[in-house]
């Protein structure tokens, strides 16, 4: 007979080990569970794969990762936003988790539009010179 199921933790991490753990968990329930995210993660490898074609120097690479970052960091936010929402209304409509969830997506939005206005502007150089 084997031992009992553990239970699920509860409390604070024991490890740095186990931190890593629950973080590459979330990092990967976003990616397999976000259709957005993957949009986001193949936008992502576009812009480096251009990047690299490019040959762009290092300040562009830091304002591209950082344009990368926004996006990914606000659909994580997004992200974690709905689940509450849905957590604490569940099937039932509300007025006030509607506006959350609205304010949540637009905050990718605006995200989106910013890095792809960056994008543009620091790329520009670059794709003026292939002219």
């Amino acid at each position: 007979m084997g031992s009992p199921a553990k239970a699920p933790q509860t409390g604070k991490n024991r490890h740095f080990s186990q931190a890593l753990r629950h973080a590459g968990a979330g990092i990967w329930a976003v990616i397999k569970n976000e259709r957005n995210m993957r949009s986001h993660l193949v936008s992502a490898g576009v812009v480096v794969v251009v990047g690299l074609g490019l040959h762009v120097d290092l300040n562009t690479w830091c304002w591209l990762a950082l344009a990368i970052a926004l996006v990914w960091f606000a659909e994580f936010l997004n992200t974690v936003i709905e689940a509450l929402v849905n957590l604490i209304v569940g099937q039932r409509y509300d007025e006030n988790a509607k506006l959350a969830k609205d304010v949540a997506a637009g905050l990718v939005l605006l995200a989106a539009g910013l890095a792809v206005v960056i994008g543009l502007l620091v790329l520009a150089p670059y794709l003026a010179d292939l002219i």
